[in-house]
């Protein structure tokens, strides 16, 4: 059984998409960010960055229960463990931990950025809104890219790499995005909101 921490950010739901694709059964535990739940003493023994997602796998190696934190860690640990998502191929898989760090070094980390300051920032930072939509707009231009002529991140085949990529594209609106001016990363949206238990990844908590 899995212990899934969490709450309904595009890093959260990356692991319960997961977790829904390989059907898999777990129990979820909110962590209330608005509320700083994630400062949480025992939770820090879970996270010691205190963020969310994070798991803890009771039949981790050798039958013992192991955490995970950080959404790239899990999504490759599970990966790994299940044998799903992620090719056995060296060239493939290197390929799919590409686009993978893609996520957790651009298209995670600057995208958040302009969530903050178009969204949340207690002042208005004229440079910063600048900043981190024009570097938006350039980041949802690489993934359009990358998706010309393919079903999916790394071509015919679902993997770690879309789940980590689409709940960050779901946040467009917060990113003063229009996915229409990015047809071949907006048929790639449809596509994965399609599929089943995607929806149902999308929903947790």
């Amino acid at each position: 059984m899995i212990d899934l921490y969490t709450w309904g950010t595009p890093n959260g739901r990356k692991v319960s998409i997961m977790l829904e694709a390989l059907r898999l059964q777990y129990n979820v535990h909110p962590v209330d960010i608005l509320a700083d739940e994630q400062f949480d003493e025992n939770f820090l023994k879970i996270s010691p960055n205190n963020k969310i997602p994070a798991i803890v796998d009771h039949d981790g190696p050798n039958g013992k229960a192991i955490t995970v934190f950080e959404s790239g860690a899990i999504l490759l640990y599970l990966a790994e463990k299940y044998g799903e998502f992620l090719p056995d191929n060296l060239r493939e898989k290197t390929e799919c931990m590409e686009w993978l760090m893609w996520q957790m070094g651009g298209f995670g980390p600057f995208l958040g950025q302009a969530h903050h300051f178009n969204k949340f920032a207690p002042e208005e930072v004229p440079y910063a809104i600048t900043r981190y939509n024009n570097e938006a707009k350039r980041l949802w231009s690489v993934l359009d890219q990358r998706l010309e002529n393919r079903t999916f991140i790394l071509g015919d085949d679902l993997s770690i790499a879309d789940f980590a990529v689409y709940p960050w594209a779901m946040r467009y609106e917060w990113q003063l995005i229009n996915p229409a001016d990015y047809p071949a990363a907006h048929s790639w949206m449809e596509r994965m909101g399609q599929i089943e238990f995607v929806q149902f990844g999308m929903q947790v908590p």
